[in-house]
């Protein structure tokens, strides 16, 4: 049953790599084409010098013209197949990585709009691995199979029918030794593809795993983890190594397997001849002509198996890169979606259910209505569902049941551009890109001035750091943020939506990174940016949203309590501990 599910698994992997190979239909009639007349010049070569041999008739009886004749003929032909070959291999290399291209262009596209629920669910590395390691797996068993599959399978044929046109009972004895090749061939084929498979699934755990290290180093170092990560790493290249080994092993196989038959059907070829030139069946030359057919027909079976192992494992690498094109995307936007427009601030959540598993229930009959200009606090424990509030109404996911709606219309029926375009947000983790300080500020509002953007930097007290910075604004900083300090990184993070200024704002520990003076005054200035936008405010500390209009207080993905700040002390309920075990000694 395995076999047969693994079977049917190659074939549909197949079926979609020709897919793509079609869009280049053309430039594989080119490179069969030229595989063609390099594999007839090649297979001509022999019958000339059959007959150059026979033009030696003895010592001093050599036809010197007719030699010469024969090799200029062979020198042309040589020339010939030179270009015809080099033509084919231009072809295949760009059959090869226009499809590469298109598959790795396609699988990053479907990244894009991948739900977060998957991105969630899988390891980062492992994403990684599927589009650079195992795409260049399958690229170079795709190359490796137009290079020497076409040219293989030509010469195979045409070997075979030069030698009918010579003499027919020594062809019928290579064709009867062939089916052994093919057995031999194929035997170990089927062995080797689920151990490529395997070997490329642990390739993605292991990159992985690194990935997550250089990510977390100092996280490792701090925690004195480096041994425990030695061991888990050690134990995941020794299961790499043991899978490398089977495959390789197997596929180590098919080449001295394929030789041993080869070398009989040279020998099977070599006594017939010899005993039908003995009788003047043939002459010496077409017996020289014989066995260098021979040996080019046996040739492409040493190189087709070696393409077929490495077919077996670009196809496993092809396997894991179409499920991930092939994952189900985020839930499309409806052809009927609206665009927000002249948005104030009004938001409603209504009896909103939502959990990240079935088997765990978080969210549950959520109901929340928020006037335009209002600062809602969110607050409680840790994994109450207070971020999972901010995914959801940026519609990162969307509700399992219940709607949220933005001035009146169901944010499911709205365009998330338009939708997310209305939210400015500062989250706890920084998002940086590789560019200019400049570039990262201007993001969200490509068209400000030089003074909006230095009047947001200011406001944001971000303005003094950047200045100081070699090139000020211009100063290019890496990936995240590059040597720029954790603090800075956020107060670039704020200065950047204190710039576009959208309606609605979400701030979730956003002076989680800010010493206490510059967060005095960033809460100042948030104040006058939240003055008049419906901002929605995730906080650990407490003492920062005693201004909010409404706190949330939320327990196991309800809300407990709701309030503000003086109402809810007065309760002395969940909010009030809180609270007073921040000050507690």
């Amino acid at each position: 049953m395995a076999e047969k599910k693994k079977n049917e698994n190659q074939s549909e992997t197949l079926k979609k790599v020709l897919c793509y190979i079609k869009h280049y239909r053309w430039y594989l009639i080119l490179s069969l084409l030229f595989a063609v007349v390099t594999v007839a010049a090649t297979l001509y070569i022999p019958v000339l010098t059959g007959e150059a041999i026979d033009h030696i008739i003895d010592k001093g009886l050599v036809e010197f013209s007719a030699v010469f004749a024969i090799l200029i003929k062979i020198a042309v032909i040589i020339a010939v197949t030179a270009v015809a070959q080099w033509l084919m291999n231009v072809c295949n290399n760009k059959i090869t990585y226009e499809v590469i291209q298109d598959i790795r262009r396609e699988a990053f596209e479907k990244l894009q709009i991948l739900p977060l629920k998957f991105i969630d669910g899988h390891s980062h590395g492992e994403l990684v691995s599927r589009i650079i390691a195992d795409v260049d797996q399958f690229a170079d068993g795709l190359l490796m199979g137009f290079s020497q599959l076409f040219t293989g399978v030509i010469t195979i044929l045409g070997t075979l029918l030069f030698m009918l046109s010579i003499n027919v009972k020594i062809t019928l004895v290579v064709v009867l030794i062939t089916p052994v090749s093919l057995f031999v061939a194929s035997f170990i084929a089927k062995r080797t593809y689920t151990m490529f498979h395997l070997q490329s699934s642990i390739r993605g755990e292991q990159t992985a795993l690194i990935n997550e290290m250089i990510e977390n180093q100092k996280v490792v170092q701090a925690f004195s983890k480096e041994a425990d990560v030695l061991e888990h790493f050690d134990e995941i290249n020794e299961r790499l190594g043991k899978a490398s080994l089977q495959a390789t092993f197997f596929s180590s196989l098919t080449n001295p397997s394929t030789r041993f038959v080869n070398s009989l059907v040279y020998t099977g070829v070599g006594l017939a001849g010899a005993f039908c030139a003995i009788n003047g069946i043939i002459t010496v030359g077409q017996l020289s002509c014989f066995l260098s057919y021979a040996n080019q027909y046996t040739k492409p079976f040493n190189e087709i198996s070696g393409v077929i192992t490495e077919l077996q494992n670009a196809l496993a690498c092809a396997e894991r890169i179409f499920n991930l094109i092939e994952e189900e995307p985020q839930v499309p936007e409806a052809s009927d979606a609206a665009e927000l427009n002249n948005v104030s601030g009004n938001v409603e959540l209504k009896q909103v259910y939502f959990s990240y598993t079935s088997d765990k229930k978080l969210i549950e009959d959520f109901n929340l209505k928020v006037a335009p200009g209002q600062r809602v606090a969110i607050v409680g424990p840790t994994g109450c569902g207070k971020t999972t509030i901010i995914n959801l109404l940026m519609r990162f996911y969307d509700v399992d049941s219940g709607s949220i709606q933005v001035e009146g219309k169901d944010i499911q029926n709205v365009t998330r551009r338009s939708l997310r375009g209305s939210y400015g947000m500062v989250l706890q983790e920084t998002w940086l890109k590789a560019g200019t300080i400049r570039e990262n500020l201007i993001m969200g509002k490509p068209d400000a001035t030089e003074e909006e953007m230095i009047e947001a930097a200011k406001a944001a007290h971000a303005h003094s750091f950047i200045k100081r910075l070699p090139h000020g604004y211009d100063t290019v900083i890496g990936e995240e943020g590059g040597s720029l300090s954790t603090g800075q990184k956020q107060l670039l993070c704020i200065a950047r939506v204190m710039l576009c200024l959208p309606p609605m704002l979400i701030l979730d520990e956003a002076t989680s990174s800010i010493d206490t003076r510059t967060e005095m005054k960033i809460q100042n200035a948030f104040a006058k940016m939240m003055k008049g936008r419906t901002s929605f405010i995730v906080a650990h500390r407490l003492s920062t949203i005693q201004e909010a209009d409404i706190i949330l207080v939320m327990k196991d993905g309800k809300i407990m309590e709701q309030g503000n700040h003086q109402e809810l002390l007065a309760k002395g309920g969940f909010y009030a501990q809180l609270y007073n075990s921040q000050f507690a000694v």
